[in-house]
């Protein structure tokens, strides 16, 4: 086997057993020990913005409603979102994030500053330019693998 091959390999799978795990370690700690690496992804995507409905946040986390209103339920008891009916259209249900859940918001997205400002601080734009363009090669392999 060719040895940048085998280099790639052993990165790559060691990277994406470790990933989870390095994660989890990083973001549920302290205040937020009482939620899981789910959880605070579910809370990244309700985001800081407006507030979204479930379907909205179902698609852009690709899961399922039924899945997400069960996370949900837990993410609410716990204090991290709430729920809010709609004022045009009572049936509609709203999430937004609690002064809790922004809280864990930014603690998430902290993590993700600092995971890539030390993985790019170093290199010049070149070699950015390099990995980026191997990221999305790598993100369209696994899209394509969806479908």
């Amino acid at each position: 086997m060719d040895g940048v091959y085998v280099a790639f390999n052993d990165i790559l799978v060691k990277l994406f057993n470790d990933i989870l795990n390095i994660e989890k370690n990083a973001l549920i700690n302290g205040e937020f020990v009482d939620i899981s690496t789910n959880d605070m992804h579910i809370i990244e995507a309700v985001g800081l913005d407006e507030p979204m409905n479930m379907s909205a946040i179902a698609k852009k986390l690709s899961i399922t409603i039924g899945s997400l209103t069960t996370a949900m339920n837990g993410l609410v008891k716990k204090g991290y979102v709430v729920r809010e009916r709609s004022e045009e259209d009572r049936r509609v249900v709203f999430i937004r994030l609690t002064e809790k859940g922004v809280r864990a918001y930014h603690h998430h997205a902290k993590f993700h500053y600092e995971m890539i400002d030390y993985i790019v601080k170093n290199l010049n734009d070149e070699e950015k330019g390099v990995l980026i363009k191997s990221l999305i090669r790598m993100k369209k392999f696994f899209l394509d693998q969806k479908e």
